[in-house]
């Protein structure tokens, strides 16, 4: 039989246990059907780059399955049937990926990144955000130049300001 991967997308309101039920039921098609799936993952709520029915996130699950194409047509129209799919994708492989997907993968360096307290997350260290903030920016200025600025350069008041003769 051909290989799979099934991607599906639901919407961000629904419980996890809405998702797990769909996932369930999405599985019960392809076993009656005369297939099997060989790995789910729940990838979680992740943001979506465009809105989709007026979702900006949504909740993500990946099947790999082992089925005929008649099995999938079928999971497919159940899915456009139903309200809480937004998106699905089904894409012919010639063979399955062994361990976890590659979106698993990243959630785990992820969390071993969080883990360590490097990163854009950890604030307390301070970063290249606040590299041109604060009083040292006119001393970076007159060391790029190796001269130092022209007299009254930052003691201009302005335009519109009265001065005294």
């Amino acid at each position: 039989m051909p290989l799979y991967e099934h991607i599906f997308l639901t919407r961000q309101d629904a419980s996890a246990q809405q998702v797990e039920d769909l996932t369930a039921q999405f599985k019960a098609v392809v076993e009656q059907m005369g297939g099997k799936i060989a790995k789910t993952e729940q990838w979680g709520v992740k943001s979506l780059a465009y809105r989709l029915r007026k979702n900006r996130k949504a909740h993500f699950t990946m099947f790999n399955i082992d089925a005929p194409s008649a099995a999938l047509n079928e999971i497919e129209r159940q899915q456009r049937l139903s309200e809480d799919v937004l998106r699905y994708l089904t894409v012919r492989v010639h063979e399955h990926e062994e361990g976890p997907s590659a979106m698993m993968r990243k959630v785990d360096r992820d969390r071993e990144r969080d883990d360590r307290g490097f990163g854009f997350r950890d604030r307390d260290r301070g970063g290249f955000r606040d590299r041109d903030r604060g009083e040292h920016r006119r001393d970076r200025e007159r060391e790029r130049d190796g001269r130092p600025p022209r007299e009254g350069y930052y003691e201009d008041p302005g335009p519109g300001t009265a001065t005294e003769e």
